[in-house]
C-alpha cells in the first residue's frame, strides 16, 4: 500500500508545481516579450544501492520555454523596439552578468542609462549603454541609437551607440527564474549584424491564454485524482490491518 500511496503523493505534489508553472505563464499574458514556460512529468525510480528501484514517484520538470514570437504591437513610442524573427536584446542582470530578453520597451533613467521596463540596463559597444541630455532618441533597424543633444536641432543628430543584439542558439539557452535567458555553457555570444529591430513596435507575451486555461483545469482534475488514490491506499491499509487483526 505505501508504494501506491507514494505515487499518489509525488503525484499531487507535482501537479501542484506544475499548476505554479502554468500560473506564472497566465500571470505575464500582458508582458511585453515574455515567453510562456513548457511543463512535463515523467516517473522516476527510486533506488537503494544497486539492483532495480524499490519505488517510482512522479516529477515534473520545465524543460524549455517556448521561443514563438508573440503578436507584434505598434506604439508609436520611438522608445518600443521588437526583434523581427530571431534574436535578443542583451542586458546586465542584477548580478551583473550578461543576459537576454525580448521585452523591447526601454527607457532612459536619470542617469542617462538605458534601461528595459524592469530596470535592466542595456548593454552596448561597451557595456550599459550611457547617454547624455537629449531632446530627441531614434533606434536603428540595426540597433544604433541616434540623439540629438539638449538644446541642439535636428542638423545635430549623432550616433551614440548601439544596443548588443545576439542571436544564440535557442538550444543553448535555459531561462532563469528572473525571467532572462542565459546560455548553459556560460559563453557569452557576440552582437550578430544579421538580427533586426522594429522601432514604435512591442512583441507582446506568446501565452495562449485558453490554452493555459485548459492545462489548468485538467492539472486540478489530475490532483483531485490523485487525492482520491491517496484515500483509496489509506482504505485499504485500514482494511489489511482490519484482516490481521482477525486472523
Amino acid at each position: 500500500m505505501d508504494k501506491a500511496l507514494y505515487i499518489a503523493m509525488s503525484g499531487a505534489k507535482n501537479n501542484m508545481l506544475a499548476q505554479a508553472v502554468r500560473a506564472n505563464n497566465m500571470a505575464n499574458l500582458n508582458t511585453a516579450g515574455f515567453k510562456a514556460d513548457f511543463e512535463q512529468s515523467r516517473s522516476m525510480g527510486v533506488y537503494y544501492g544497486d539492483g532495480q528501484p524499490t519505488r517510482a514517484y512522479a516529477m515534473t520538470e520545465s524543460p524549455h520555454a517556448d521561443f514563438e514570437s508573440g503578436p507584434m504591437m505598434t506604439t508609436g513610442n520611438p522608445m518600443d523596439v521588437a526583434i523581427q524573427g530571431e534574436g535578443f536584446i542583451a542586458v546586465q542582470a542584477p548580478d551583473g552578468s550578461e543576459a537576454y530578453t525580448r521585452a523591447g520597451n526601454l527607457n532612459v533613467d536619470a542617469a542617462g542609462t538605458l534601461r528595459t521596463a524592469s530596470g535592466l540596463a542595456v548593454i552596448g559597444n561597451s557595456g550599459p549603454i550611457s547617454l547624455p541630455p537629449l531632446e530627441k532618441l531614434e533606434i536603428g533597424g540595426d540597433g544604433t541609437i541616434s540623439v540629438i543633444a539638449l538644446g541642439q536641432t535636428a542638423e545635430t543628430m549623432v550616433e551614440t551607440n548601439r544596443i548588443k543584439l545576439v542571436k544564440p542558439d535557442i538550444k543553448n539557452l535555459e531561462k532563469g527564474t528572473d525571467g532572462l535567458f542565459r546560455q548553459r555553457d556560460g559563453l557569452t555570444p557576440a552582437a550578430d549584424a544579421s538580427v533586426r529591430v522594429a522601432g514604435g513596435v512591442l512583441e507582446g507575451s506568446n501565452v495562449n491564454a485558453m490554452s493555459e486555461f485548459t492545462q489548468i483545469i485538467t492539472l486540478a482534475r489530475q490532483f483531485d485524482m490523485q487525492m482520491k488514490l491517496m484515500k483509496t491506499a489509506e482504505d485499504n491499509s485500514a482494511a489489511s490491518a482490519q484482516l490481521l487483526q482477525m486472523s
